[in-house]
This record gives structure tokens, sequence and C-alpha cells, in this order.
């Protein structure tokens, strides 16, 4: 993701690989990143729309709409979007709350079509918390409660299979234990630019400086892995073997991998 919007992640199972991806980056503005347990394919949502680089060179899907939050469901091929319209499209700007059941391919407007931007996003067990200048939860993306917050996430970090959820921050991190209802800062981690579950326990963090942290304990204290070279867009991870999940990461010059937790990475391209 970028400093906007945390991808929603789903967990892989223990004993294959990351998938080859093409290496190159469609657009030079990524807001989102997301892969599919089952099969493999690796989504990144842009500013030019969303973008399949499982394939080389990277396939467009659907039309050209600027997803500025993106963030994948419980179900196989459910995506939530916001963000603006882009050449061509009928869309209300902004966008509001959209979702897709068919893999991004189309996109039907849920809500707060022409008033929100939702550049932070993410998927809990009971709902959507997303953030469009003020931090709001929704268990259908249809009706919405405003949350009072004394921060502004850069990004929101979540996962379908609990109600913690992650937000970024300058400050330091936050977190939700109850779908976004409530929130702490985890006074003893990183400070974190990037996040993603990669199961309802295992967080990757990443600084803004390229730092990599792993969770076990979902955001309540951090191990410093690795680090990824280059300027960091967009995170996700996935559940790997022996507590070590696997990582993708968009830079603005690649995508790269990680099979160890993050204490190392190659080109997404590379066998």
């Amino acid at each position: 993701m970028s400093a906007c919007a945390a991808p929603g992640t789903t967990s892989g199972a223990a004993g294959t690989g990351p998938s080859p991806a093409s290496g190159q980056i469609p657009s030079s503005h990524v807001h989102g990143l997301s892969v599919n347990r089952e099969t493999d394919q690796v989504l990144l949502a842009t500013h030019a729309g969303l973008f399949d680089v499982t394939k080389s060179p990277a396939s467009k899907i659907g039309g050209t709409n600027d997803l500025m939050g993106f963030t994948a469901a419980a179900e196989q091929g459910v995506f939530y979007a916001s963000g603006h319209p882009g050449p061509g499209s009928d869309l209300p700007n902004p966008l509001g709350l959209i979702k897709s059941v068919d893999g991004g391919k189309t996109w039907e407007q849920l809500s707060r079509q022409g008033e929100s931007d939702f550049h932070a996003l993410t998927t809990a067990r009971s709902g959507i918390v997303a953030y469009d200048g003020k931090m709001r939860i929704s268990h259908d993306g249809k009706t919405w409660t405003d949350i009072a917050t004394g921060f502004v996430p850069a990004a929101l970090a979540g996962t379908p299979e609990t109600d913690t959820v992650l937000a970024t921050t300058p400050e330091g991190l936050q977190r939700s234990t109850d779908g976004g209802k409530t929130w702490q800062r985890v006074t003893t981690a990183p400070i974190i630019q990037f996040a993603a579950f990669a199961s309802g326990t295992e967080v990757i963090g990443v600084e803004p400086n390229g730092t990599v942290h792993h969770s076990a304990d979902a955001g309540n204290t951090w191990t410093r892995a690795g680090r990824i070279e280059g300027q960091v867009q967009a995170i996700t991870a996935v559940k790997g073997a022996e507590g070590k999940p696997w990582i993708w990461a968009a830079t603005t010059e690649a995508m790269v991998t990680s099979t160890d937790g993050g204490a190392t990475f190659h080109p997404a391209d590379a066998s």
C-alpha cells in the first residue's frame, strides 16, 4: 500500500511458496496489494486501476479508476475499494465505498458516493474500518458509525479472522481489538508506516526507511527482521511455515518477496 491504504490480506497454507510475478510496477503510484491464497494471484491497486502482476507483462483488470483505498474481504475474489473515477468512468467523484465480487472486473456502489475518498481502508471480522478524514466503521459497507480518534492513520491493517485492527501513524502504532471502536497506542512498537496481517496473530510492519518487523501476537510486541531496499509503496503477507510469513512488497522500482519472515527479499520474478 501507499501511505494511503492498507491492503486486506488472506492467509496462505504452509507448504507452497509465492508464485513468480512480474517484477515490473505497472503504475508509479501503488495504493494496495493483495495475494489470493488459493490461486497465488498477486494484485496491485494503483492510480491507473487494478493489475494482475502474476502475469508478465502485468494484466489490467476492469476499468481505469484511481483505487486509493483497497482491501480484500474474507471471500475469494471479493474486494472493497475507494478513490476517484478514471477516464471514461461513470462513477461519482469521490468513489465512496465500492465492492467487487468478481475479482475487480466490475464494481458495485455501496455507500458515500460523492462524499468519501477512503485513503485508509481495511476489513475486520465485524466489518469495515475506513478513514476519509474521520474514522468510520461499518458492518455492511452501507451504514456507518463515526469513531472519534486523536490520530490520523497513514494506513489501516486488519484481517477478517479477528477484530484486531492496526493504524500506523507518525506518532506511533495504534491498536484496536474491537473492530475499530476503541484504540490504544502500542508504546513499545516501532514507528511503522505499512502493516499487513499474515494470519490472525502474525503481522508484518515496515518502517518508513524499509526496516521490517514481525509480530507474533497481533501487534502487541515486535521483532526486527530485515530491510526492503527502495521506497516501499504497499505490502501484504500470508501465513508461511514455522512462523515465517511470506511477504510481498511493491516499491517504486519493483516487486519483491520474502519467504523467511522478512529477513531477506528478492525480486518477485526470481525463481
